[in-house]
């Protein structure tokens, strides 16, 4: 398998998916729709819509409730992106290289369009509910449902950040820092793994074990993103570094150090890799996925 052309073949056909259910025009609330599209078309690796779909095939999932959750889940990351840029929150004007949303549309505006990407997201996954006719499959769109919920909300995404915002300039420890990252970073990525076990008809075990498996893959990532946020640069990074600094945020690396967090990294990651070897069905690009993701550069 070559992995690079994969991921790209792979990541176009994300990118399709997610583009095809975003909203058209609107008549006079267009600027909305414009800044909404703005912000998700601004690149990303796609990583969450990969992550779901992958383990939805590994599971032998056939059926196309998967596209809308794919779509959906892609949205409410990318409204978490343009909230945490505001002025209130990080105070970033730049995002993979180029204008964050409310840089390029006003503050008021940004906060808009990440409300209506989140509601947008809703109304893009309930759609799965039209191409499921038997209890079984309908049923495997409600629990899909839940999950997002639940894993974007307060006890998941939301609550993660809210425990970030608090704790911006205080020293915390290391057990706080991993639940703001298990939250903030993990829960949408175990959303996405479970959602695509769920509609792929996975046992409750499995999807327990997926669950694991992208707490640590979580938790890994948001770790690498310490790392990079004081090793790389603008241009390679595609946003501000050192702005966990600027913004006196406590990181892994303030914490332990570069090496520590490096090394950390690595049993982290092999764990989960670990576990996704031991469940009895494989998935080699998934497993490559993971591996990128945690290792990557940018």
């Amino acid at each position: 398998m070559n992995f690079s052309e994969e991921l790209r073949e792979r990541t176009e056909q994300a990118e399709s998916i997610v583009c095809r259910r975003l909203p058209g025009h609107m008549g006079q609330q267009q600027t909305i729709v414009e800044a909404m599209c703005y912000s998700v078309t601004a690149g990303g690796k796609r990583l969450r819509p990969l992550l779901m779909f992958e383990t939805f095939r590994m599971f032998g999932g056939e059926t196309d409730a998967i596209e809308p959750f794919m779509a959906a889940i892609e949205m409410i990351h990318t409204y978490s992106l343009v909230h945490d840029d505001l002025p209130a929150m990080d105070n970033d004007e730049y995002r993979r290289g180029r204008l964050t949303t409310h840089a390029k549309y006003g503050h008021a505006m940004g906060i808009l369009a990440g409300d209506g990407l989140l509601n947008w997201a809703f109304e893009t996954a309930a759609a799965a509910f039209d191409g499921e006719e038997d209890a079984e499959g309908l049923k495997r769109v409600a629990k899909a449902l839940q999950i997002l919920g639940t894993k974007a909300g307060v006890c998941g995404m939301i609550g993660g950040q809210v425990v970030d915002v608090q704790s911006t300039g205080q020293t915390i420890d290391e057990e706080k820092l991993l639940f703001i990252y298990e939250l903030k970073t993990g829960a949408l990525l175990e959303a996405s793994m479970m959602i695509g076990a769920v509609l792929a008809g996975a046992s409750e075990e499995e999807v327990k074990a997926m669950e694991q498996i992208a707490s640590d893959v979580g938790k890994a990532f948001q770790i690498r993103d310490d790392i990079l946020d004081v090793t790389s640069t603008l241009e390679v990074l595609g946003k501000p570094v050192n702005s966990d600094d600027r913004n006196e945020k406590t990181t892994y690396v303030t914490l332990k150090g570069l090496d520590q967090a490096s090394r950390e990294v690595e049993t982290i990651s092999k764990r989960a890799l670990q576990r996704l070897k031991s469940l009895p069905c494989e998935n080699e690009f998934l497993t490559e996925l993971i591996k990128s993701l945690i290792y990557r550069e940018k």
